[in-house]
C-alpha cells in the first residue's frame, strides 16, 4: 500500500536510530486526506495494526494535560474579572461603559501578540513561546489589584500586559498539538486542551466570589497569578519542543515516536549535510516539503484560512459578550447577587467543557471509524458551533425567567463548543507546518472581534438598558459565520 518511491516508514526500531549520535532521521509526509490508502493508513496507527504503537509510552498525554491546565489558568485569569469587576465598579463609581473599558483593555495586549507568538512557535517551538507567555500574564494577574488601587490608567496597561501574555496562548496550543499528537488523536487533543480552557472559566467563576469573601479583592488574582507561576516551572523542567527531544531523556520510547511521527504529526527534519551549519527545519513525514516555502501572502489570502480567520472572529464576538457580561446580565435582568450570578454563570461553561470533549470524540469517530471526509466533519461541527448559539441567543431574547435563561444561556454555550472539533483543529489540517502563524492571525481577527463586541455591548447597556440589541446581533454574527464557513472551509491539506 506504500506510494512508489516512498521512503521506508519510521518504526520503533528506526525511531531509535535516528536519535541515536549520528543517526539520520527521514520523514515521510502523508498523502492527501481524500486518498483512501492514506486514510486506511492512519486507522492502522489508530488501531495498532501492524505493531504500530505496540509497547508505546504515554508522555503525549502528560503534555496535552500541561498545556490544558496552561489553558485552565489562561482563561480563569481572565474571567475573574467578570467577577471582581463588580466590587471595583462599585468601589471606584465606574459605570457601565468604564467597566466595558476594563474588560476590553485586556484584549488591546491580546490582539499584539497572537501572530507574532504563533510564528514565533514555529520556529522556535510552543514549548518556550508559551513558557514566556504564561509567565507574563501570570505576573500581570498578580499585579491587578495593586494596578486597580493606583489608578485607571494602571490597570488598563496592567491588563493590557496580561492580554499580551496570553495572547501567544491558543496558536501555541496548536503548534505543540501538531507537534505532539498523531492525526487519529488530532480532534481530542485539541478538545482536551480547549476543555481546560473552558474548565477555567468554571473555576474561575466558582473560587472567584469565595475568594473575594474571604481574603479581598486580591485573593483571586494573587491566588491564579501564583499558580502560573508554579505551572511555569514545571513545564520548564517537563516538555520539549519535539517528542524526538524527549526520546533521549527517557520520557518517550521508541514505540510512542514512531506511533506519533508516523501518525503524521509535524516532526523536526535534520538538515542535510551541505546546510549542516545552518537551521533546521520541520514538515509533516516527508522530505519533499522541506524546501518549499510558502509566502506570507498566499498564506493569508488563501480562502480556506481566511475561513478560519473568519471563524475565529465570530467565535470571539460572542465568547467574550458571554465571558464577560454574564454575571451582569444575571444580576441586572434577574435580580441576583454577585454570587448567585457567578454560580449561574459557570453552569454554561461548564456545559462547553463537556460539549467540547463530546465534540473531539464525536470527530475522530466521523472520521476514523464512519468514512466520512474531513472536510465534512469540521462543516458539520463548526455549523453545530455557530448555528446552535444563535438559536439560544434569540431564545433568551424571548424568556424572562431564570429557569428559561439558564437553559437559553447554557445551550449557546454548549454548542460553541464544536467549533474546538471545527476551525481550531482545522488549521493542522489546511497547513501543518504553518499553523502558529495561521492561529495568530485567526486570534488577532478574534481579538478585535472581543474589542469591539465587549466594549460595544457596554455602550449599547448604558444607552439602552436593553440586552435585546446585543444579542441579536450576536446571533445574526454567528449566523453569518455559520455560512462563510460552510462556503469557503475544507479538510484537505492547501500548504505543504
Amino acid at each position: 500500500r506504500r506510494r512508489r518511491g516512498a521512503r521506508r516508514p519510521v518504526t520503533a526500531a528506526s525511531a531509535a536510530d535516528a536519535a541515536a549520535p549520528g543517526g539520520d532521521a527521514f520523514h515521510e509526509e502523508p498523502t492527501p486526506e481524500r486518498v483512501t490508502p492514506e486514510l486506511e493508513r492512519s486507522r492502522d496507527v489508530a488501531s495498532g495494526a501492524n505493531g504500530i504503537g505496540l509497547g508505546a509510552s504515554s508522555y503525549r498525554f502528560a503534555v496535552v494535560s500541561l498545556v490544558a491546565l496552561a489553558l485552565l489558568l489562561c482563561n480563569a485569569d481572565r474571567v475573574i474579572m467578570s467577577v471582581a469587576g463588580v466590587p471595583l465598579a462599585a468601589a471606584h463609581g465606574w459605570g457601565a461603559e468604564t467597566l466595558g473599558l476594563v474588560q476590553s483593555s485586556f484584549l488591546w495586549g491580546y490582539t499584539l501578540t497572537p501572530l507574532l507568538g504563533g510564528v514565533l512557535a514555529d520556529k522556535i517551538g510552543g514549548k518556550n513561546v508559551l513558557l514566556a507567555g504564561i509567565a507574563t500574564w501570570s505576573v500581570a494577574t498578580a499585579l491587578t489589584p495593586f494596578a486597580a488601587a493606583a489608578s485607571l490608567p494602571a490597570l488598563l496597561l496592567c491588563r493590557a500586559v496580561m492580554g499580551l501574555g496570553e495572547g501567544v496562548a491558543l496558536p501555541c496550543m496548536n503548534n505543540i498539538t501538531a507537534r505532539w499528537v498523531p492525526k487519529h488523536e488530532r480532534s481530542r487533543a485539541v478538545a482536551a486542551c480547549m476543555t481546560g480552557f473552558q474548565s477555567g472559566s468554571v473555576v474561575g467563576l466558582l473560587a472567584a466570589p469565595a475568594m473575594l469573601v474571604a481574603g479581598g479583592v486580591s485573593a483571586p488574582f494573587l491566588v491564579f497569578g501564583v499558580a502560573g507561576l508554579v505551572w511555569a516551572v514545571v513545564w520548564f523542567a517537563a516538555a520539549t519542543a519535539y517528542p524526538r527531544e524527549a526520546l533521549s531523556e527517557r520520557r518517550v520510547n521508541a514505540e510512542e515516536l514512531a506511533l506519533i511521527e508516523e501518525g503524521g504529526a509535524v516532526v523536526k527534519v535534520k538538515a542535510v549535510e551541505a546546510q549542516s551549519k545552518s537551521t533546521s527545519s520541520e514538515t509533516t513525514s516527508d522530505s519533499s516539503a522541506r524546501e518549499k516555502k510558502v509566502s506570507a501572502a498566499r498564506l493569508f489570502s488563501a480562502p480556506p484560512v481566511l475561513a478560519c480567520v473568519f471563524a475565529n472572529f465570530v467565535n470571539n464576538w460572542g465568547y467574550f459578550i458571554l465571558l464577560a457580561w454574564m454575571p451582569s446580565y444575571f444580576k441586572q435582568v434577574l435580580g441576583l447577587d454577585l454570587a448567585q450570578s457567578a454560580r449561574f454563570s459557570a453552569l454554561p461553561w461548564f456545559a462547553m467543557a463537556v460539549c467540547g470533549a463530546f465534540a473531539g470524540a464525536f470527530a475522530d469517530w466521523l472520521i476514523n471509524y464512519k468514512n466520512v471526509s474531513v472536510t465534512a466533519t469540521r462543516k458539520i461541527t463548526q455549523g453545530v458551533g455557530f448555528v446552535g448559539p444563535a438559536l439560544g441567543l434569540l431564545l433568551l431574547t424571548k424568556t424572562t425567567s431564570t429557569g428559561g435563561a439558564l437553559f437559553a444561556l447554557t445551550f449557546a454555550v454548549g454548542c460553541t463548543a464544536f467549533t474546538q472539533a471545527g476551525f481550531l483543529v482545522n488549521f493542522q489540517e489546511i497547513g501543518p507546518r504553518y499553523v502558529g502563524a495561521m492561529h495568530g492571525l485567526a486570534n488577532t481577527a478574534g481579538s478585535i472581534a472581543g474589542i469591539v463586541s465587549t466594549y460595544g455591548a457596554g455602550v449599547v447597556l448604558e444607552a439602552t438598558g436593553s440586552w435585546n440589541a446585543v444579542l441579536r446581533v450576536t446571533a445574526f454574527v454567528y449566523l453569518a459565520g455559520a455560512a462563510v464557513w460552510l462556503a469557503f472551509s475544507t479538510g484537505e491539506r492547501v500548504f505543504d
